[in-house]
């Protein structure tokens, strides 16, 4: 097989450098969900721009490995404790003495199929988290929350409907979509009471994501891995043998479903962006995508290129309740926020992704994993 060493240009730093005396004032950041696949990029990129972070995770589907990452990039700008947001009066006692203006929330489970087998558990975790999490914010006097919400909201738009705006219908199908829909709106509830204009809130409804850090400091690690970009990475390492295409008849040009792709580190701009963007007693909702569409067959495509790796697949049946296209309608993002996607081309993203597979071909797991239950970091500065 051939070997294709993957040159990915180091974007990490063109829009957010880090704090440099006289330049805007640093803050603290608590990142729920820091130790998983999103929130811990979003954490190194607070870090990276100089901020403080205070991540939580409980650890159940997020990996050590990240966290130790975190660690060594933020000395003491960056503080660790394992916990669940189930569990209310941790969560108000860290919060409390957190220091933190604002939270961004990624803490969540996010397997559709799961949601389906597991329906409280997605209710639970996602929906009841995030209510303690709002009441432990109340208690500790934290005004800003950026939510991790989710194109699944929006369920199985009609052909028409794409690409997707922030006002089309959200239908949800599934009880991971609509546990995200009901935390939204709680949000939008709160806003709306008499103690909402004190409040700022960013929701983000994000499409596919895919990529890794330009160093190849962070990656995606799900064990099962059900990613697509992933999924095929590891068929080209030979940790899997083959890739399933789940039917190849939904009405697209060449007939497997069609989604947008968005960077990891374009989605936490957006988040970053966002969080600068929030107005006391106003809802900030946005879409996060590229407002381009790829097939399976393209990125099964671009993984063959990048990898120089065969990648065998073959065809199974049609998921239920697989959209066959859902492509976002960025552009109120980028004209109120002016974030634009730095990676556009599947490649380029693909690349990442493959850089990050090459270093660590067992993902966190092939590295040390001793990350206590809590880093305390020397005293944070306030």
């Amino acid at each position: 097989m051939r070997r294709n060493r993957s040159r990915v240009r180091d974007r990490s730093c063109r829009r957010y450098p880090p704090a440099v005396p006289g330049a805007r004032a640093s803050r603290t950041v608590v990142v729920t969900g820091a130790a998983g696949y999103i929130g811990s990029h979003a954490a190194l990129a607070l870090l990276d721009r100089g901020d403080r972070v205070v991540a939580l995770d409980n650890l159940s589907r997020g990996n050590r490995g990240a966290i130790e990452v975190l660690a060594r990039e933020g000395g003491d700008r960056f503080r660790f404790e394992q916990v669940d947001l189930l569990d209310r009066d941790e969560l108000e006692r860290l919060l409390r003495a957190s220091g933190a203006d604002t939270v961004m929330h990624f803490a969540a489970l996010a397997l559709v199929g799961e949601s389906v087998k597991l329906p409280r558990d997605y209710w639970r975790n996602n929906t009841l988290g995030t209510i303690h999490l709002r009441d432990a914010m109340a208690a500790a006097g934290i005004r800003r929350i950026v939510f991790s919400s989710t194109a699944a909201t929006y369920g199985v738009p009609a052909a028409s409907e794409n690409p997707i705006r922030e006002s089309c219908r959200q239908r949800p199908i599934n009880p991971y979509g609509r546990s995200k829909l009901a935390c939204e709106s709680l949000l939008l509830d709160e806003l709306a009471s008499p103690e909402g204009s004190l409040l700022e809130v960013a929701i983000l409804r994000y499409f596919n994501v895919a990529g890794g850090d330009a160093k190849a400091r962070l990656g995606e690690d799900h064990r099962p891995e059900t990613h697509l970009v992933p999924v095929c990475l590891d068929v080209a390492l030979g940790e899997s043998s083959t890739i399933e295409i789940f039917g190849d008849r939904h009405g697209t040009p060449d007939g497997t479903c069609v989604r947008d792709y968005v960077h990891v580190n374009d989605l936490v701009d957006a988040h970053l962006l966002a969080m600068e963007r929030m107005r006391a007693g106003e809802a900030f909702v946005a879409n996060v995508g590229i407002g381009r569409g790829f097939s399976v067959r393209e990125v099964l495509e671009s993984c063959r290129r990048v990898t120089g790796h065969a990648i065998p697949e073959r065809l199974g049946p049609p998921r239920d309740g697989d959209p066959p296209t859902l492509v976002a309608d960025a552009s109120h993002l980028r004209a109120t926020t002016g974030w634009s996607a730095r990676f556009t081309e599947l490649d380029e993203i693909v690349s990442s992704a493959w850089l990050w597979k090459q270093r660590h071909p067992r993902g966190y797991a092939g590295a040390s994993t001793t990350a206590p239950n809590s880093i305390q970091a020397p005293a944070i500065r306030h």
